[in-house]
């Protein structure tokens, strides 16, 4: 999962940009919209703050001492700089180091890749000038998504028109796909959101877990070729692409689904804030509300990290086993003792308390608590917590086993 800045530029291919973003977000990626002023004509900033959930950049006059210099701080948090589409106009100001906009600022401040995707009339596209751009934008290393043929904006039939957002999609994640990867061919399982434990048909109990943090973990695995399943509780975002998606709803369900998929995992993964207690019996029917007290009795559920560090002793070749701790005090201590005690390899653990960390938000903050002691990262996208997780436990992978066959 990576944070991708994704430039959209005044053409009528625009409306495509939402369908490139819905896609991105779809593979586990974060997204956040830059669009010229141009833009703006064509696709309202609304519809991609809706889907991205994020402010829509469209000025970089941003009111407030400059605002951390956006387009700095942006360009350094990215992993990609995605521009679709991208007209003669934008190209001809990457080549040319003009930087008037937004855009074109936060282009000449990131070191992120640049992958573009052109869209413009045929015989623009043909023009010697914007030839000449696209090799000199080529030269510095920026990639393309070759336009598409067939019927422009314009009525004329030819080469020029922005190319599907399926290809563009599929461009973006081979330009942040890693080159090899230990997790490549292995198998990982991934546990992400919360559960529900029914008290009747309509009320439970629950917790605040959007399962954010599992997904990218899960989406950040898929794209170093690893061979993930996806255990879900309830969420109401969408999970990324994996291999294997398994919903659940309580704990229960939860330590099944994930006991059956790690028998023969390399990696396992528990970043879902699974319940502690579930009533000791759902009603059949809604209970009715009454003036009296009520009284709930709460049963303690299966430990599912704890059982999982328990098989692990049983098996020849043990998976690497991640655990998570969402604390609210005494964040290490209580971490070191809950990674021996569970028989986990590393706890990433986190103080849901802090601003900007924890549940409900796309950040996070977290201490990684190994045998060899602790790494501490500060608050970032969880997309980036996520590659740091799986930087740790590659490394254990590689310590422990032989890279599987692969065909």
């Amino acid at each position: 999962m990576a944070l991708i800045a994704l430039g959209v530029t005044g053409g009528v291919g625009a409306y495509k940009a939402v369908e490139v973003c819905r896609g991105l977000q779809k593979r586990g990626h974060d997204v956040v919209a830059v669009m010229t002023r141009a833009a703006t004509r064509f696709v309202g900033p609304i519809t991609f703050e809706a889907i991205t959930r994020r402010p829509v950049i469209t000025s970089q006059w941003k009111p407030g001492a400059n605002a951390d210099i956006e387009h700095i701080a942006i360009g350094d948090q990215i992993a990609l700089l995605l521009v679709a589409p991208c007209t003669a106009n934008v190209i001809g100001k990457f080549a040319n180091g003009i930087a008037d906009d937004f855009l074109t600022s936060l282009y000449l401040a990131t070191q992120a890749p640049v992958l573009i995707a052109p869209a413009m009339n045929t015989n623009m596209l043909a023009h010697e000038a914007v030839q000449r751009n696209l090799q000199t934008l080529a030269a510095r290393g920026v990639r393309f998504v070759e336009p598409g043929e067939g019927y422009l904006a314009c009525g004329w039939i030819g080469k020029g028109r922005l190319a599907e957002p399926d290809d563009v999609v599929a461009a973006a994640e081979r330009m942040l796909r890693p080159r090899d990867s230990v997790l490549r061919g292995r198998r990982v399982v991934v546990a992400a959101g919360p559960t529900y434990e029914d008290i009747d048909p309509v009320r439970y109990v629950g917790n605040r877990s959007s399962g954010r943090m599992g997904f990218a973990l899960a989406a950040a695995a898929h794209a170093r070729g690893a061979n993930v399943t996806l255990v879900a509780g309830p969420t109401t975002i969408e999970p990324p692409t994996a291999d294997t998606i398994v919903r659940v709803r309580s704990a229960a369900d939860m330590h099944a689904a994930v006991m059956r998929a790690s028998e023969h995992a390399d990696v396992v993964i528990m970043a879902a804030a699974v319940a502690d207690y579930a009533p000791v019996q759902a009603a059949a029917e809604k209970i009715a509300k009454s003036e009296a007290p009520m009284t709930l009795t709460l049963q303690r559920t299966s430990d599912i990290l704890a059982d999982l560090g328990r098989s692990a002793t049983r098996r020849a070749n043990p998976p690497v086993l991640v655990g998570f701790a969402a604390e609210t005090g005494d964040l290490i201590a209580k971490a070191r003792e809950k990674r021996v005690r569970k028989n986990a390899d590393l706890i990433v653990a986190n103080d849901v308390s802090e601003p900007g960390a924890g549940f409900e938000v796309s950040t996070n903050a977290v201490t990684i608590v190994g045998p060899e002691g602790e790494q501490t990262l500060p608050l970032q996208s969880k997309a980036r917590i996520a590659e740091a997780i799986l930087d740790r436990v590659e490394a254990l992978v590689q310590s422990r086993a032989p890279a599987p066959a692969r065909a």
